[in-house]
């Protein structure tokens, strides 16, 4: 059985993660927390997020919240982690979703040394699905 992180909050809220006592698991994890009704995120367009990075039972490396502001790109070309291209493609606006990325669905075996990422490192993600473009 997989066992993926709790995390605290609900949707625009900052989440904590809270990490089992176990390795990460394989492949790319994807759970929906808290489902959405908005519109289907689709490959080619433009996702507008909230998120909280975080290595797995390690540091947060990142987060939208704390900066008061969400961020923008498009989803499911190429242009963001294979992570996000995967688990967020499908989703709906209004979905919290939790995400646990391996190395090769993530920054691969050169990690994001500035970020403090090793390529070994599983990258766990929770992204609130904000709107689509």
């Amino acid at each position: 059985m997989t066992t993926l992180p709790t995390t605290t909050g609900s949707f625009g809220d900052k989440p904590t993660i809270t990490f089992p006592d176990s390795d990460a698991p394989a492949g790319l994890q994807v759970e929906v927390l808290e489902e959405g009704t908005g519109p289907v995120v689709e490959a080619g367009r433009s996702i507008v997020v909230n998120y909280l990075g975080q290595t797995w039972g390690g540091h947060v490396f990142d987060n939208s919240y704390d900066r008061g502001q969400t961020i923008d790109f498009p989803i499911g070309v190429g242009m963001v982690i294979g992570g996000w291209d995967k688990g967020l493609v499908g989703r709906n606006v209004g979905d919290r979703v939790l995400l646990s990325i391996p190395p090769e669905h993530g920054y691969g075996m050169r990690g994001m040394p500035a970020a403090g990422i090793k390529g070994t490192d599983t990258l766990v993600f929770v992204v609130d699905v904000v709107g689509v473009k």
